[in-house]
């Protein structure tokens, strides 16, 4: 019950580090499979494919 509060009025640590303080997402494999598949497979979703400069952009138009 005290850790409850405790957790309410000075937050929770975050359960997202592993022992040596690095990152570490906890998703099961299927998940990291479908993520990089969906990497692999369509160049849209590479970041390394995308380039901001494709997109095309209108000049407003004069009334």
């Amino acid at each position: 019950m005290i850790s409850k509060v405790l957790d309410f009025l000075f937050g929770k640590s975050p359960d997202i580090f592993d022992s040596n303080g690095n990152v570490l997402h906890k998703l099961p494999p299927e998940k990291w499979k479908s993520w990089r598949d969906r990497f692999e497979k369509k160049n849209e979703y590479d970041w390394r494919h995308h380039r901001g400069t494709e997109r095309k952009i209108n000049p407003p138009k004069k009334s």
